[in-house]
């Protein structure tokens, strides 16, 4: 396989997770009588351009098709986030009603509902028809596509041009990422800004957050092989924040590489020399990430099988991708955690891809009163744990394991 930005050969290893199904695949009752397809999940580090990647197996349109379950709406917190992310955007790019912007990889209007709430003219790209529709009930447009250089084309012929572009982690999913890219040169207003979220690579192995990696995300981003992806397609990067979002994630504003209205804010050349510090431009740096996985993985299955032998109960709480890969990777199954609530009603009455641990909602916890509640999305293990407060009054504990295994 070839690095899918600079076609260098791949031979550096970062993580082999054996085979798992697609993790948002969730299964309905007839689709138990049925095969599942699994794949390798393997991801590889090219070390010309350091951009760490999935290895070819799977389609975009295999993953995202229209029965696509992710809601970004059902958390709180990442609502927050939105929110709060339209109001600075708003404030510091002086956006106003005659402004526009587009969201890539709009989901249900999660973000995009704050826009409109303004009066700000936006639009919204999003491949998957379940999440679409959600968007469209919240009165806003929808371009039900799949984005690249194609579809900003499309736009710009209708007229549309953007003073503001987010994508919020969405540009690890793409398996061209530099068509991708190029897409947002096209649609920016030569003065426009394209804004873009997405889990940090360094935090990813720092903090063993292995269970980030699913066939969904095709690539696993450094701001050093995003600076190079987005140079080779007519973007320039002028600013980049830290974020906690996602277990600490990148927010990198570019603007056409044609245009020089923004200078460089010094947060750049940081955040690059941070990187370079923590030895992701040297494959020794990627060296060990495996082992650590392993033992996260053996020591989540050595507390189940104590708890399944004490004749403990342990149910698992959000049907979040990464839980799905920690579980297929660990070959638990419903014998050891009997189902997972969910508040998402697209996901309740599913079963989880490869495990097949039945999904229910918030009332079958509060009746079976599990002794523990493995959070999946650790990344919202406060907000998960606020909501479900009322478990302490049974003596129930909640448990998290990444990046090791705790017991609160």
């Amino acid at each position: 396989m070839n690095c899918r930005h600079c076609r260098a050969p791949l031979e550096l290893t970062l993580i082999d997770l054996g085979t798992a199904p697609p993790s948002n695949a969730y299964l309905t009752e007839a689709r138990l009588h049925a095969p599942e397809k699994w794949f390798p999940l393997r991801v590889l580090v090219c070390t010309s351009c350091w951009l760490a990647q999935t290895e070819d197996f799977t389609q975009a349109d295999e993953l995202f098709d229209a029965d696509y379950a992710y809601f970004s709406g059902f958390s709180s917190t990442w609502l927050a986030h939105a929110e709060r992310y339209v109001r600075d955007m708003v404030a510091r790019f002086d956006l106003t009603t005659k402004s526009r912007v587009v969201e890539v990889a709009a989901n249900d209007g999660y973000l995009l509902q704050y826009v409109a709430g303004l009066g700000i003219p936006c639009l919204g790209v999003e491949p998957t028809a379940s999440t679409a529709a959600a968007a469209r009930a919240k009165g806003l447009e929808i371009v039900e596509e799949f984005f690249g250089t194609r579809t900003a084309r499309a736009l710009v012929e209708r007229g549309i041009r953007a003073d503001l572009t987010a994508a919020n982690n969405v540009l690890a999913h793409v398996p061209d990422i530099g068509d991708f890219a190029a897409g947002f040169a096209l649609l920016l207003q030569p003065a426009g800004v394209a804004t873009f979220e997405f889990p940090h690579l360094a935090r990813m192995i720092a903090e063993n957050q292995f269970d980030t990696i699913y066939h969904e995300h095709f690539s696993y981003l450094s701001l050093t092989a995003v600076q190079s992806i987005f140079a080779a397609n007519g973007l320039a990067i002028f600013d980049v924040e830290l974020l906690p979002t996602h277990g600490g994630s990148l927010r990198v504003y570019a603007q056409r590489a044609d245009s020089d209205r923004r200078t460089v804010e010094a947060r750049v050349d940081e955040v690059l020399e941070g990187e370079a510090r923590a030895g992701l431009l040297d494959a020794g740096a990627y060296r060990g990430f495996q082992a650590r996985a392993e033992r996260a993985k053996d020591d989540l299955l050595r507390f189940l099988l104590d708890a399944k032998r004490e004749k403990k109960r342990v149910a698992a709480y959000g049907a979040a991708a990464k839980g799905n890969t920690f579980l297929n990777y660990a070959g638990v199954r419903a014998d050891l955690v009997p189902f997972v609530v969910d508040r998402n009603p697209a996901k309740q009455g599913k079963f989880l891809p490869g495990s097949r641990i039945p999904i229910v909602d918030e009332d079958c916890l509060r009746a079976e009163k599990p002794e523990y509640v493995l959070i999946l999305p650790w990344n919202l293990r406060a907000e998960v744990m606020e909501q479900l407060a009322y478990v302490r009054a049974w003596g129930g504990r909640f448990v998290v394991a990444v990046p090791s295994l705790e017991v609160r």
